[in-house]
């Protein structure tokens, strides 16, 4: 693999391991991701008709994997938010009950002094001298004390911050725990009538639908491939780039789980935020949230390890290895495996290492 050798496996590589055939392998480096020989056009409108069905499916419980992802991501920030607040009213009143014990101690220390006033005090002392030293003494502890009656009402002012936003960082948690779990639902749903729709097929029959999807697939990639795009993509990786599609291929033929982030299994995004991570850069972990907070770049100028996202939801993303070709988790019933970066409609390209 490019970003791991140092040789770049040419695009005709990549197209023979898409297709499963993966003894097929054409050693010509530099070559592009050749356009593949025109496919036999379907022979079974209908069986064309389930595989569309099947996609369709597919992309929409991949539409409600990333909401259930968002929502866990954001449940589990708000969760950790919420420990902190915890902590700090914890600390907060400890500190409370601190100043609460000397303001007392303070109180108990006046009232056994007495109220006689300062003037009384120092007609009636026998050393006038000691009684103004202890009175510069005594304006000094009362200073102390304002300052410590401060202090209390700024802890407790703390205090009932913490707790509101607590409340409200718990009302978010639970609205996100909800939204999971209709996302959750929703993802079953889709996929298990997607499986159900497949499941009806005969041995033969999904051997031919699994054969039109790569046929689909090299279709829409040799339009791509034709539009001389690849020609100004010659970007190297960086060092960062490289470890990512080290890990990222090193995961070739682990299956795909909606929401798996590793080590037996991924969902898309799960595969490029692991791989960034391996790389030692934290991203966004969701192909949605990758797309709005990652820098963008220009197809033309993308480099091996940047993120091309896909379709106009964001829904889906593969890292970029070169030569026209990407590693992704491809949807329920697939494994993870190299693909023609043009082979699904491209929203977009982000640099996690800009």
């Amino acid at each position: 693999m490019a970003g791991v050798t140092g040789k770049r496996h040419s695009t005709t590589t990549a197209v023979a391991l898409v297709c499963a055939c993966a003894a097929a392998v054409l050693a010509a480096p530099g070559t592009a991701f050749a356009s593949p020989a025109e496919p036999t056009p379907p022979s079974n409108g209908s069986l064309e008709k389930v595989r569309k069905e099947i996609e369709r499916l597919y992309r929409e419980a991949g539409t409600a994997t990333d909401a259930y992802n968002a929502a866990e991501e954001k449940a589990e920030k708000q969760s950790e938010e919420i420990v902190r607040l915890a902590r700090s009213i914890d600390k907060g009143q400890t500190k409370l009950d601190r100043l609460k014990a000397r303001a007392g101690a303070a109180a108990r220390a006046q009232y056994r002094g007495g109220g006689v006033p300062d003037e009384a005090r120092l007609l009636l002392s026998d050393n006038p001298s000691r009684f103004l030293d202890g009175a510069g003494r005594l304006r000094q502890g009362q200073h102390a004390t304002k300052a410590m009656l401060t202090e209390m009402s700024r802890t407790q002012a703390d205090l009932k911050t913490y707790a509101k936003d607590a409340s409200a960082q718990w009302r978010k948690l639970e609205s996100n725990r909800k939204a999971k779990a209709e996302a959750k639902k929703k993802v079953k749903k889709k996929i298990a009538a997607a499986e159900k729709l497949e499941s009806r097929l005969e041995k033969k029959e999904r051997e031919r639908l699994r054969k039109l999807e790569e046929e689909a697939a090299l279709r829409q990639q040799s339009a791509w491939v034709d539009t001389g795009i690849l020609k100004d993509a010659k970007g190297e990786a960086t060092s960062p780039g490289k470890k990512a599609i080290a890990f990222a291929t090193a995961q070739i033929g682990k299956p795909y789980v909606w929401g798996a982030e590793g080590p037996k299994s991924y969902d898309c995004s799960g595969l490029t935020s692991q791989a960034w991570a391996a790389a030692g850069k934290g991203i966004p972990r969701t192909s949605q949230e990758q797309w709005k907070r990652l820098p963008r770049v220009d197809v033309k100028n993308m480099r091996p390890g940047d993120l091309i996202i896909y379709h106009k939801d964001a829904s889906h993303v593969g890292l970029y290895v070169g030569d026209g070709a990407i590693v992704h988790a491809p949807r329920p019933g697939r494994s993870v495996t190299l693909a023609g970066a043009g082979s699904m409609e491209i929203l977009g390209v982000v640099r996690p290492d800009k």
